[in-house]
């Protein structure tokens, strides 16, 4: 790790650029971001980050099964996610069953998996540096052909949001008036979870599979204290993860500690910044206009 920081932001970065690792990691750490801005913001807007953490979850017992058969992790990232966003998808609805019972499948699986990726690591028998980057991120080793892997999943998932962007986000805000439209709900949540398994499955090889909620929840999350407006909030969502992930990586680059510890920091500390802005604005707003006798 290059510890040569000087203050000279400037110079800093471009040495930093220097290293072709190093742009590497931000041209993947910009398409998460973007797709995780977005997705995110609707899958909050859905009360599904329970879900979207056992995708998450998944991803590392196929990460680490990848790795132990001789392929990329970044295979075994997207062919697990996906399969567990059919599974859950094939789950009753909150219409049709409890939420509790929903929960409870989803739960189970997401402990499943995780002692099925400490399987695969005693399999692989592996260094322990490789299980702390697949669970918990790295920036170091992201090669082209996964950026070239990132941008393809990145534009399936984009283009089919952005067919499907208005009816999900109708069914995501009254799911039973979408219904009685005729909005073909059911299949929108299998669609939308299909396209936030994808998601996860990328988001983890920058965060690893156990934070990927700093991209999933913190910035679409702090995006909806700022505003209601589904676009606005969309593309406010993005600017907050490419700012949590741009600064991540460049205090990673000079600094002992994992990006994943940065990332979260970064995105909890807007959060929290734009949590304690909005708390003061009502209370200001609050505040009783003195009665003149």
């Amino acid at each position: 790790m290059n510890v040569g920081f000087s203050w000279n932001l400037v110079d800093d970065i471009r040495q930093m650029w220097s290293l072709q690792s190093m742009v590497s990691a931000f041209r993947a750490g910009t398409i998460v971001a973007v797709l995780g801005g977005l997705v995110g913001w609707f899958m909050v807007v859905r009360k599904q980050s329970f879900a979207g953490h056992t995708l998450a979850v998944v991803g590392f017992p196929g990460a680490a099964a990848a790795v132990w058969l001789g392929f990329g992790a970044g295979f075994g990232y997207l062919g697990f996610c996906l399969v567990a966003a059919l599974v859950i998808a094939a789950l009753p609805t909150q219409g049709q069953a409890g939420y509790g019972e929903e929960s409870a499948v989803v739960g189970t699986t997401q402990a499943f998996a995780l002692g099925a990726g400490a399987l695969f690591v005693a399999l692989y028998k592996g260094f322990l540096n490789g299980t702390n980057a697949l669970l918990f991120g790295t920036f170091l080793g992201i090669t082209s052909d996964q950026v070239l892997l990132l941008a393809a999943v990145a534009a399936v998932v984009l283009i089919v949001l952005a067919v499907v962007g208005r009816p999900l986000l109708f069914a995501s805000i009254d799911r039973d008036v979408a219904r009685a439209n005729g909005v073909p709900v059911r299949l929108l949540g299998v669609v939308f979870l299909v396209l936030l398994g994808a998601t996860a499955a990328a988001v983890s090889q920058i965060t690893g599979s156990l934070l990927v909620f700093a991209l999933l929840v913190l910035p679409p999350a702090t995006a909806q204290l700022i505003t209601a407006r589904p676009a606005r909030g969309l593309v406010l969502s993005v600017v907050l993860a490419l700012v949590s992930v741009w600064v991540a990586l460049f205090i990673a680059y000079y600094s002992p500690y994992p990006v994943g510890f940065w990332l979260t920091t970064v995105a909890f500390g807007l959060y929290l910044l734009t949590a304690g802005l909005s708390l003061a604005a009502r209370r200001m707003g609050r505040r009783p206009v003195p009665v003149r006798v």
